[in-house]
């Protein structure tokens, strides 16, 4: 039994494969399937549970949605649940986080710049099953991007334990230690005690 992922961010589609057997893992391309979910939530577990409710029903299969985002304490939290829309719909992964450093000026030190990535996974099958978890990474915003692997805000997201951007790391460092990977990492034996027919 395959589950979907219920997204089409690419960069999220192949954190998933990687954390998960890639037998057990569909995209909504493999299945010809184009489908845009309006995220209306407030909050992070919102919006994942919209996604998934979304692709079950359409695919008839089991549907894994995550809604992840950046809060900056100093941004009281902001860009949360917006983070994918920051700025709005004409800035790409680089016209938003150069447009949340801007807003980051006034603030110089590190004490002044700290900021979580967090995640909420939510599985739900066509009969109504359903689970969640969540997963944090701490940081803070870095001065100027570095790094080119990743996306979204990972090259301003600056890890203190590594001493470098999320955007520096090795994938393989990245999926051990990111807001997905602890979120994943919550959500496993939840999967299978909820969807015991993944497996077989």
């Amino acid at each position: 039994m395959q589950l979907v992922v219920a997204s089409n961010n690419a960069g999220k589609i192949r954190e998933m494969r990687a954390l998960l057997r890639p037998s057990e893992v569909v995209s909504p391309s493999d299945l010809g399937l184009q489908l845009e979910v309006e995220e209306t939530g407030t909050t992070f577990a919102a919006n994942a549970e919209l996604k998934a409710r979304a692709f079950a029903e359409a695919t008839g299969l089991i549907a894994l949605a995550d809604d992840s985002g950046l809060a900056v304490d100093a941004l009281n939290g902001a860009p949360g649940v917006f983070s994918a829309r920051y700025g709005g719909p004409g800035l790409d992964d680089a016209g938003r986080y150069r447009l949340l450093l801007d807003h980051m000026q006034a603030f110089s030190s590190v004490e002044q710049r700290g900021a979580r990535f967090c995640c909420t996974i939510v599985v739900v099958a066509p009969d109504g099953r359903i689970c969640r978890a969540e997963g944090t990474c701490e940081g803070h915003i870095a001065h100027a991007a570095s790094g080119d692997h990743g996306f979204g805000y990972d090259p301003v997201f600056f890890v203190p334990e590594h001493g470098c951007t999320m955007a520096e790391l090795d994938a393989r460092v990245k999926n051990n230690i990111s807001h997905r990977a602890r979120a994943m990492a919550a959500i496993a034996p939840l999967l299978r005690q909820t969807f015991p027919e993944i497996a077989s």
